[in-house]
């Protein structure tokens, strides 16, 4: 097996952080709060999703986020005119560039990147222009992943949502069946040159079998550890994903 230098990076999403805060219109939970904590807990990184709807994270989330963070941001967006302009106002350390519905609950899907690939490939220009490191939220799939590389993106993210909800549901030959697929297009998009992420669902009972694969360099995990904080704290939630990751590596 291929191995590669550095630990597996772990980047934790506050979104929920600040969901909770919005459900009574409040100031607290405060998710720079949460982020400060996450580093201090053994997060590389944070992960917030700015979406047109503001259902969680706020414009001013994300300034104080900026302002404060010694590790870096990862501004999920989607590829719309507003959001761009927010980036490159920013300029954060990596944008992730993810599908996004109003009706939807949380992000239900990879990019569509091969039917819609001229116009992405100028969305993300100027970002990398900027010095964005820009990274396609994507399903496992070969020709999404192609059309990924061929716009110029320097990272994708593997959805990981149908392995974990296939686990959690019992229906664990379908969900060998999505590991193994997921294991497959992680090595295809390394062989690209693409830089390997992952996540969506990610569990203390799926993570292990995720990180085990040599290619992924980072795994992005929210809902979960800010469930898990409630019973557990926060710190110690994120030490012990940390922990499962760095067991799974060893």
């Amino acid at each position: 097996m291929t191995t590669y230098a550095g630990r597996l990076r772990l980047g934790v999403n506050i979104d929920h952080v600040a969901t909770v805060r919005n459900a009574r219109g409040s100031a607290y939970p405060c998710p720079l709060r949460a982020a400060k904590i996450a580093e201090e807990a053994g997060a590389d990184g944070i992960t917030a999703h700015l979406r047109e709807d503001r259902r969680h994270i706020s414009d001013a989330d994300i300034d104080g986020l900026m302002e404060t963070l010694s590790v870096p941001l990862n501004f999920e967006m989607a590829a719309t005119e507003e959001m761009q302009a927010i980036a490159l106002r920013h300029k954060p350390h990596a944008v992730c560039i993810v599908p996004e519905k109003r009706e939807e609950r949380t992000t239900e899907g990879g990019l569509e990147v091969a039917r819609e690939e001229n116009r992405l490939a100028h969305f993300i220009a100027p970002l990398r222009e900027a010095g964005c490191r820009v990274s396609i939220f994507i399903a496992p799939d070969k020709p999404q992943i192609e059309a990924a590389h061929r716009i110029g993106a320097q990272v994708i993210e593997l959805h990981t949502g149908a392995y974990c909800d296939l686990h959690a549901e019992g229906k664990f030959d379908e969900r060998d069946a999505e590991l193994e697929r997921l294991r497959d297009m992680a090595a295809f998009g390394h062989s690209l040159g693409l830089e390997v992420h992952a996540g969506h669902g990610l569990t203390y009972e799926t993570v292990k079998p995720i990180a085990a694969f040599p290619e992924v360099v980072e795994l992005n995990i929210g809902h979960f550890l800010i469930g898990e904080a409630i019973f557990l704290g926060l710190g110690p939630a994120i030490a012990e994903m940390r922990r499962l990751m760095d067991e799974a590596r060893a």
